[in-house]
């Protein structure tokens, strides 16, 4: 992790251009600039005041995700379903009340979910309806893509599967399960679930290895333009498959963690020293960055 920091992020990622993705408002606008779809945004809540008249904002949309703008780890999301006469229904059918829900949106501008502690603003956005292909292999939640993106070429994939553990959420650290992709064909290799390695997901019964990942030339693609969009060397890039819309970027990370080697069985160093010993001509554009990369990896 050390030698991560000191040598990919602290040499790839200027301090000055982290606003870029740690803030979620700037990320997606400016993906929605340079052309890459995210999950639509319906409002953002800046103020305590404003809370109020979340529900007036919102149109009565009974849909949704909250989260907040600065946040990590997966802190602080909530992810809304339906409504009841006694308040919204989160994924796992559990009803929250008004009270209850005011209550955490004045949690997230208090800052408690942000990376520095500071006051933050709560973002909300569309509800992805994920792509049935993973449904056999998830617990009630989104599925995501992370991609491991240096110097715009996309060098390790990792598919993150939701458990009865992580609440139905796609993190790694609250119980979720991670599952290496190989990056030629997006096909799942290996899993590990609380750093054990496993075959079968805990909770559906169902093998998570040799699945292919949906339009994953398109997110390989995708991933690799990030690098044009935000200036950032070294960075994770997250995808949600939407059963319409296909891969839409969920948010980028300056400090993309390390599982992502357990999940594939496989070290990053060697994988970063191929793509800086690479010819001058493979940087070239997206495409032919990611044309290396499946032939190399």
């Amino acid at each position: 992790m050390n030698r991560r920091n000191s040598e990919y992020i602290l040499r790839s990622n200027p301090r000055s251009l982290f606003p870029l993705v740690d803030d979620k408002v700037m990320t997606k606008q400016l993906a929605i600039k340079h052309g890459i779809p995210t999950p639509e945004l319906f409002h953002v809540v800046e103020q305590h005041g404003d809370i109020r008249y979340f529900d007036e904002r919102m149109g009565g949309r009974d849909e949704f995700v909250v989260k907040p703008a600065r946040g990590s780890g997966g802190s602080g999301i909530l992810l809304i379903m339906s409504r009841s006469r006694e308040g919204f229904i989160n994924q796992n059918g559990q009803v929250i009340s008004m009270a209850d829900f005011h209550y955490h949106l004045s949690g997230i501008l208090s800052g408690i979910h942000s990376l520095e502690g500071l006051e933050d603003k709560a973002v909300v956005e569309a509800l992805v309806h994920a792509d049935p292909v993973f449904s056999g292999v998830t617990w009630h939640g989104v599925p995501d893509v992370r991609l491991i993106v240096y110097r715009g070429v996309p060098v390790m994939g990792m598919l993150r599967l939701p458990t009865r553990a992580s609440d139905g959420k796609a993190n790694i650290h609250r119980g979720a399960i991670g599952v290496g992709i190989r990056i030629s064909d997006g096909e799942t290799l290996f899993a590990v679930h609380n750093t054990k390695l496993i075959d079968i997901h805990p909770d559906t019964g169902r093998s998570v290895c040799g699945l292919r990942v949906p339009h994953w030339d398109v997110i390989l693609r995708m991933s690799a333009r990030t690098f044009e969009m935000t200036g950032l060397g070294y960075l994770g890039a997250d995808w949600v498959l939407d059963h319409t819309r296909g891969p839409l970027l969920l948010e980028l990370n300056a400090r993309p963690g390390l599982v992502i080697q357990l999940a594939n069985q496989a070290g990053l160093r060697t994988r970063l020293e191929a793509v800086d010993h690479a010819p001058c001509a493979m940087f070239s554009s997206p495409e032919t960055r990611v044309t290396w990369a499946k032939q190399q990896f």
